[in-house]
């Protein structure tokens, strides 16, 4: 069976099995534990459009989930099919961002690209933040200043309480008009990836930014 699981999918999927391994050491009414199971079942295949027979089942091993053990074993399974965010080399972000001259590169070698919904990284020393997503056609990059933030904020991209930084691009609307918008988003990208749960979100932010940039 070929891979068929995005991150944010397996993040839900996580998250999930967090809910029903707290509800089995706290509660002890079968029927409550079973409208657990039920509302985990729902929330997990509404996170997906469509599904084979063979998937269906591979997710459904969640709720059978009831302690720790049980999860490793179950996420491990469904890990080998969550997809890889594309790899991509050196040349194809110089493509993606031809107005940056010297570009600060993420180091990659160490990260899981099945953890990834998207790329991002930090450009410390130009205050810059960099990020890349598989779009309709194909890889796309969205490049802004970025401010971190004294305090924690909701991240616009995962939705979470966490250490944001204001994420700014610059908006061409016209020949001659320019616009400049931000977003509140997390300072940790691979933190951000993590906590997302539902593509929306981060669908969103980059239909609000990827204009004529």
């Amino acid at each position: 069976m070929e891979s068929f699981i995005r991150n944010d999918q397996f993040n839900l999927i996580k998250s999930q099995t967090h809910q029903l391994i707290n509800g089995h050491s706290t509660v002890k009414d079968n029927a409550v534990l079973q409208a657990l199971k039920s509302l985990s079942e729902e929330k997990v295949l509404q996170s997906f459009q469509e599904l084979s027979v063979e998937q269906e089942t591979m997710v459904k091993q969640v709720t059978k989930i009831e302690d720790q053990a049980d999860a490793v074993l179950v996420l491990s399974r469904l890990k080998h099919y969550v997809l890889p965010f594309p790899e991509i080399k050196e040349n194809t972000l110089k493509k993606l961002f031809p107005k940056v001259k010297k570009m600060k590169f993420p180091l990659l070698l160490d990260v899981d690209r099945r953890e990834l919904s998207y790329l991002g990284w930090d450009d410390h020393g130009a205050h810059r933040k960099y990020i890349v997503f598989q779009g309709e056609e194909g890889l796309q990059g969205i490049a802004g200043s970025f401010t971190k933030s004294g305090q924690n904020g909701i991240c616009s991209i995962c939705s979470q309480y966490e250490r944001v930084g204001m994420f700014t691009t610059t908006i061409k609307e016209s020949d001659q008009h320019t616009v400049k918008r931000g977003n509140y988003i997390c300072q940790d990208s691979m933190a951000c990836n993590q906590h997302l749960t539902k593509i929306d979100p981060f669908n969103e932010f980059v239909d609000r930014l990827m204009v004529n940039q």
